[in-house]
């Protein structure tokens, strides 16, 4: 199959001297995120499953509106369109998603993956001009800083997650779904505090951070995550997802959620 001619100013699209297996990281990439993508989906619009003695699924919490007890504010308003499929889900789930769809890291993994703009460093693009972040609608990823701190908020709510996963019907006690939610919560608190917006918001705004010994050491800590922030992204992504599958294995009865303690 012949590959369209379509010029860029390095040449053909994806012509290249590049004599590596260039396209295998943005192949890996569009396997990755899509499957994610597609089980994230699903799950979020199960309405089901989401919770399991205590435990409750990070793709539904905070449980706004749902099933008791978990549900702030009551079961399924009245305010909501009938017309539309219902789930917890689906209104807290846009925050971290926008997050990290406008996530520095990932618009340079989806653009690559999806877009093939660039589908990789040397190799040509299908586009004959760049037009940047500046116009609609890759301009909304400057809200980036905004879900930054939106999901603060849904952390907040998965670290108390975590910390209500250890208190059984019996009292204090440690399962195999506690440790994994416990980890989430670490995995995510690398990603989202490694964030580079996070560094902006932590330093930032100084022109001589050395002058604030405080603000430098949380500078300093904040660039220690962000210099892994490609591996606290995958890691926390995945991560998620599991921490759904095993709390939605364990209430279907597939799998026994193990006491260790």
């Amino acid at each position: 199959m012949a590959v369209p001619d379509l010029v860029w100013k390095n040449g053909k699209f994806a012509q290249t001297s590049r004599r590596d297996f260039w396209w295998l990281s943005p192949a890996a990439v569009f396997l990755g995120l899509s499957a994610f993508v597609v089980y994230a989906t699903w799950a979020a619009l199960q309405n089901s499953h989401y919770f399991y003695g205590p435990y409750i699924s990070p793709f539904y919490s905070p449980v706004l509106f749902g099933s008791p007890p978990y549900a702030l504010f009551g079961p399924k308003p009245s305010w909501y369109p009938n017309f539309l499929p219902f789930s917890p889900a689906i209104l807290i789930l846009w925050i971290p998603g926008l997050f990290r769809v406008s996530c520095y890291y990932y618009r340079g993994a989806y653009y690559k993956a999806f877009w093939v703009d660039p589908p990789a460093c040397g190799v040509g693009e299908a586009r004959k001009s760049y037009l940047g972040e500046r116009s609609f609608p890759l301009i909304l990823q400057n809200l980036h800083r905004i879900f930054l701190r939106l999901s603060y908020i849904v952390w907040g709510f998965l670290v108390y997650d975590a910390v209500r996963g250890f208190i059984f019907p019996n009292g204090f006690g440690i399962g195999v779904g506690s440790l994994i939610l416990s980890i989430n919560v670490v995995l995510l608190g690398g990603y989202i505090f490694g964030c580079h917006a996070c560094r902006h918001l932590i330093g930032g705004t100084f022109d001589r951070i050395s002058e604030h010994p405080f603000r430098r050491k949380l500078y300093e800590w904040v660039s220690t995550l962000n210099r892994a922030h490609k591996k606290w992204a995958w890691a926390s992504l995945y991560w998620v997802a599991f921490s759904d599958l095993y709390i939605r294995l364990c209430s279907l009865g597939i799998w026994h959620d193990w006491r260790i303690l």
